[in-house]
């Protein structure tokens, strides 16, 4: 337990209705008492008059009290609801302090509970997720991590493993009550359902860290072909200039946009072409410089043209997937359709009226990876993922002829799979991880 005692404005920025004010630590129930004059009954509303130490009144509101260790840090907290004037919180927050608490760190309530055992790292890392979640599905994703559903799926795999290690260590302890082919079998037969099961759970842990994250899409082309009009469309306002004249777009032009359940950010880029303008070649370099770091590229094609210029060829050859658009289907009176060619995806479409567009959201959906339907996914951070990874690799590596011939290494596979995974939840972590990922957090939370 803590012997400081912390506040700090739980509410978001600003002038609003209601504001509130969270305390937690030692001195909790004597800093209620110095504001309101009394305690109140644990976990029941009390209406009441907040003052400061000179006994003047800061506002009236509502005061809740929450006894450690039944509390979300685990420690005695409060709630201290007020007007959402930002002067009478800063008023709350300054007269607590003056009764002995101090300004929270970002993050340092969850931090406490995680510490206090009320929440394991990975549930505390999915409170952050929960209130960053850009779509229903994200959020979806990271509350199932918070109540528990991806511990409790980490926790049931540790405990298989090791007791899969405990069954291989005692034939090695007791080799001679033993019969090794039944032996070799069944470990055999555990390491397949493991691999199965964390196959799976890595597979649903990806899928969430994807809808967090959501992913870049560079839209590239050479000038005039509609890169500008398609990020518009798709954005669903004019977030970029649109002109019949070459070279408009100089820089980038970024626009946020949830395409299913994902979060994208498309970037409009400049025209790929030969200038002697400083600032367009400027622009060129930056769209060359986007493209690499995009986790897809949008070629833009005039619906008229096949992909064989340079810089076509370029972007075709990038190393993320490449959906090739061929805009401007309105000018062809083109129906919009999608087909492979060469084992490229190409897309004939409108940016102009639209037509051809869901071909176009259909096919980023599947090249990322993201399905229609929830399936069930945990909010994850590629920690969790690496974590993950490295565990499925060191149950990969108990071969037949591991546990026949080296059992000792194959038991020692075992406990890095265990290590591994025990660290999604927080256990053996450093403080310098622990900081890191609760300096992420707002303050109040």
């Amino acid at each position: 337990m803590s012997t400081d005692t912390i506040v700090a404005v739980a509410t978001p920025a600003g002038r609003g209705a209601i504001g509130i004010v969270r305390l937690s630590g030692p001195a909790t129930a004597h800093i209620v008492a110095g504001l309101t004059g009394t305690l109140p009954a644990p976990r029941r509303a009390r209406y009441t008059r907040f003052s400061n130490k000179a006994g003047e009144t800061v506002d009236d509101g509502i005061v809740i009290f929450y006894p450690g260790p039944q509390s979300y840090t685990g420690e005695d907290s409060a709630e201290l609801q007020a007007h959402g004037n930002p002067l009478i919180l800063h008023e709350l927050v300054a007269t607590s302090c003056a009764l002995g608490a101090r300004p929270a760190r970002p993050g340092e309530f969850t931090e406490r509970a995680f510490l206090n055992g009320r929440l394991d790292l990975a549930q505390a890392e999915a409170v952050a997720d929960v209130i960053a979640a850009q779509s229903v599905r994200a959020v979806r994703s990271a509350q199932r991590t918070l109540r528990g559903d991806f511990g409790t799926a980490i926790t049931n795999l540790v405990e298989r493993v090791q007791q899969a290690r405990a069954a291989l260590e005692a034939s090695i302890d007791f080799a001679d009550e033993l019969h090794a082919a039944d032996l070799v079998q069944a470990q055999r037969d555990h390491c397949a359902i493991l691999r199965h099961d964390l196959t799976a759970l890595l597979e649903r842990a990806q899928q969430g860290a994807r809808l967090a994250a959501g992913a870049t899409i560079a839209i590239v082309g050479r000038p005039n072909v509609g890169k500008s009009s398609l990020l518009n469309r798709l954005a669903g306002h004019d977030r970029a200039i649109v002109s019949e004249f070459p070279g408009t777009t100089r820089d980038l032009v970024e626009a946020d946009v949830l395409v299913g359940a994902m979060p994208l950010r498309l970037v409009d880029t400049a025209g790929l072409r030969t200038t002697d303008d400083p600032i367009e070649r400027e622009g060129i370099r930056r769209s060359h410089a986007v493209r690499g770091e995009a986790d897809l590229v949008v070629l833009v094609t005039d619906s008229g043209d096949s992909p064989g210029h340079a810089d076509d060829i370029a972007a075709l050859e990038a190393e993320v997937p490449v959906i090739v658009v061929h805009n401007k289907a309105d000018l062809r009176h083109t129906a919009p359709r999608r087909e492979t060619v060469a084992s490229r995806l190409h897309i004939h479409l409108s940016a102009l009226n639209g037509a051809g567009i869901d071909l176009l959201i259909e096919a980023l959906q599947q090249l990322l990876d993201v399905g229609t339907e929830d399936e069930g996914e945990f909010s994850a951070r590629e920690r969790h993922l690496n974590a993950l990874r490295a565990a499925l690799a060191a149950i990969e590596a108990i071969t037949p002829d591991t546990l026949e011939c080296a059992p000792e290494l194959a038991a020692e596979h075992y406990r890095r799979a265990t290590a591994t995974l025990e660290a999604v939840g927080g256990r053996y972590s450093s403080e310098d991880l622990l900081g890191d990922i609760f300096a992420r957090f707002c303050i109040g939370k």
